[in-house]
Formats: structure tokens, sequence, C-alpha cells
């Protein structure tokens, strides 16, 4: 009995020295896509995203830490445990699953063409064939194109952050882009820089057999982090019960992007 009880001890102090203290989570996010991530004018980082992880971290009483990083960089650095999660409109796709965890999901918006004015572009092979389509490193948009258009004589050009996709349609040097609708719509779309151009398309995930756009967007996470996943659960599912979600989500957008 002295011996099983001796070894009852070890092993409870061995997994209470192996438990990980959440009073701090880090936060992984690339602030280059509003209006889910951005910084402000004084160099603050705002958005949808940047409000639901603060009230994550308020209802698990940790303090958030934010990490910025390159999109593209995002599952690499959380395996490398830069910080312990995505925040940064990742979305939940089977390639993603096969290397981290996800938590319970945060959003679903949809994915669209943009195009100049009074363009007949479609986001079809066909359509494009010939053409330069920029999209985010390491986006599902990104995937989506490269594995549906290129094959089939579309150029796909990948840039570091949102901004420089604009910025090279602005210009002429690209006739498309691919990105989240919403991104699209409000930080591009709706401001006088997009003024000459418009969605070619609707959602393209009816178009999407293999799943490549994802269903929703969570937050990524180590796949031994299950303590930090369920607390990270918890607390979300708190935020839509009691309507705190809702009061976030008012905040940017004047229709529903949890969607089904």
């Amino acid at each position: 009995m002295k011996k099983l009880a001796l070894s009852l001890a070890i092993l409870a102090i061995a997994t209470s020295a192996s438990a990980k203290d959440w009073s701090t989570v880090r936060f992984g996010v690339d602030a280059s896509y509003p209006p889910f991530e951005s910084k402000s004018t004084d160099g603050k980082l705002v958005g949808f995203d940047i409000d639901l992880g603060n009230e994550i971290c308020k209802r698990m009483n940790a303090k958030c830490v934010w990490v910025e990083s390159e999109f593209d960089g995002m599952i690499p650095a959380l395996k490398a445990r830069k910080f312990d999660g995505v925040l940064s409109s990742m979305s939940m796709t089977p390639q993603r699953e096969a290397q981290i965890a996800f938590s319970t999901k945060l959003f679903h918006t949809p994915t669209r063409l943009v195009a100049k004015k009074g363009s007949s572009l479609q986001p079809t092979a066909d359509s494009l064939k010939g053409k330069t389509i920029g999209v985010e490193q390491g986006t599902t948009q990104e995937a989506y194109a490269k594995l549906y258009w290129a094959p089939k004589g579309v150029q796909v050009v990948p840039y570091q952050d949102q901004n420089q996709v604009y910025a090279d349609l602005i210009s002429g040097r690209l006739d498309a882009a691919l990105q989240d609708a919403v991104q699209a719509e409000q930080s591009f779309l709706k401001t006088p820089r997009g003024a000459g151009f418009q969605f070619a398309s609707g959602d393209l995930s009816a178009n999407d057999p293999k799943d490549t756009l994802g269903v929703g967007a969570a937050i990524g996470l180590r796949k031994d982090d299950a303590d930090l996943k369920a607390q990270i659960d918890k607390a979300i599912a708190g935020m839509i019960k009691d309507g705190t979600y809702k009061k976030i989500e008012s905040k940017y957008f004047d229709f529903d992007v949890y969607g089904s």
C-alpha cells in the first residue's frame, strides 16, 4: 500500500509539473487583413479577431499577448512554439487539420474574385486562362487558385500580405484578385482606392469539391495542447450563448459572419 501511495503521489506531482499554465496566451496574427486584424494609426492592433481573442483571454483569466507573423509562416511558427495559437482568420481545411488542431468555429465568410468594373472575367480556368491573379501567401485562396486554375494556364501570383495584392491590382499588374469577400468589400471595394473595382463572382465554395477553402475560420492550435483547446472552446461557447459574440460582431459587420 505504501508503494502504491508513493507511486500515486509521484504521478500526481509529475502531472502537475507537466500541466501548462495558461495564465498567458500568445496569439499569432497577420495585421494586414482588416477588418479582421490590422493596425490603427497609433500602431495598436485592432479588428474583429483581436476583439474576439481579448474576450477569450478575459474569460480564461489569461493575459493576451499578440505576436505578429506573416500568414504563410503561421503553422511552422505555431509548431515551433513561437506562440500558442493562430488567431488570424485561418480557415479549417483538411490539409491544415493534418498538421494542427482547431478551436470551434469563429466565423465563416465567402471567397470571391475582384476585378475591374466592366470586366467580363469569371472565376473559372477558361475565363482566367492567360490572366494574372493575385493571392496572399499561405491562404486558402492561394491553395484554391493553384489547385484549380494554375494547371490550366492561369498565372497565380502570391504576395506576402493582402495590401500588396491590392496595390498591384490597382497598378494593373494583376487582372484580378482572389480573397475573403468580407475583407475585400470592407477594406478595398468600399474605400476610394477600390472605386474602379467590383466583385466578379459569387462565393466559390460551391465549386470546391476538395474543400480547399475550408469550413470556417477558427483558432489554430497545437495538437498536444488539448487543455488549451478545451478552455478556448468553453470561452467561445459562452460568448455565443450570452450575446457577447453578437455584440463584438456588430462593431464590424451589419450581417451575420458566424454562418451555419
